[in-house]
């Protein structure tokens, strides 16, 4: 049975921006381990299903579609946004 990642991305730490955020994502785990190819050395494997990443607007919808495709999942949940609040004349003190 294939297993599946349900995740949603952090804010990108080097930009102030919290574009796409919001949005869930389902990654499949790897089946197979990576190898070299022989002619380019460049790692890669057979398994296609590395390749797929699907995006839900909810992570109820995200479990809602593993469950229906009868796939194993593990929800990571979103981290903690911590706002460090700061005034610019705390600079002088």
């Amino acid at each position: 049975m294939p297993t599946a990642r349900i995740f949603q991305h952090p804010k990108n730490a080097m930009q102030s921006g919290r574009a796409r955020t919001d949005a869930w994502t389902l990654e499949f785990e790897p089946a197979e381990a990576k190898k070299p190819d022989p002619l380019t050395g460049w790692a890669g494997s057979g398994d296609t299903r590395g390749q797929v990443r699907l995006e839900f607007p909810t992570a109820e919808a995200a479990i809602a579609y593993a469950e229906r495709e009868g796939l194993a999942f593990t929800l990571i949940a979103a981290p903690e946004r911590k706002l460090k609040l700061q005034a610019y004349a705390d600079n002088f003190k």
